[in-house]
């Protein structure tokens, strides 16, 4: 194993991958705040369209979820809460979030949070032939197939991308 592996932390991501027997290899890179996706797929020579974000919301009712998404997208709030039969859905605070997953934001995955949230991926991601999604630390990505989500969290598939603003 080199210095680089060993560095690597054994997070309750990684925990939750190994226990579902899904196919996957980690990769780390330099994390940079407020650096996001960009940053993350230039790093690793990979499209930022393939780097999926993990993001925690809210609903009116302070009910978590989380959202897939890809990098290069937002997500349509309004779309979300329609979708999922809830008059608003926004994101939640940073400590409200980690409270939520055991996160820290910048390093959140949709495996192995701290409570089972709902999770919803837009269907997109799906058609990818592999992506690169949080393994629960900042600057550690899961390089896997689409169908690992599928197998490990059953997320219900939405159409809420859009063009980010700006």
């Amino acid at each position: 194993m080199s210095g680089k592996e060993a560095a690597i932390p054994v997070t309750p991501a990684i925990r939750a991958l190994r226990a579902g027997g899904q196919a996957f290899a980690l990769a780390a890179y330099a994390y940079v705040e407020h650096g996001g996706t960009k940053n993350a797929a230039a790093r690793l020579g990979v499209p930022e369209h393939a780097v999926i974000k993990t993001i925690v919301l809210e609903t009116d009712a302070k009910a978590p979820l989380i959202c897939l998404m890809h990098g290069d997208r937002a997500i349509s709030t309004k779309a979300l809460a329609r979708t999922v039969g809830v008059k608003h859905v926004g994101p939640c605070a940073p400590e409200t979030a980690t409270r939520h997953t055991g996160y820290l934001v910048g390093g959140t995955s949709p495996f192995g949070t701290r409570k089972a949230l709902p999770v919803y991926a837009e269907a997109t991601i799906f058609e990818l032939p592999e992506i690169w999604i949080n393994a629960g630390h900042r600057g550690l990505l899961a390089k896997m197939s689409p169908a690992v989500l599928d197998a490990l969290l059953a997320p219900v598939r939405v159409c809420v991308a859009m063009a980010p603003a700006g």
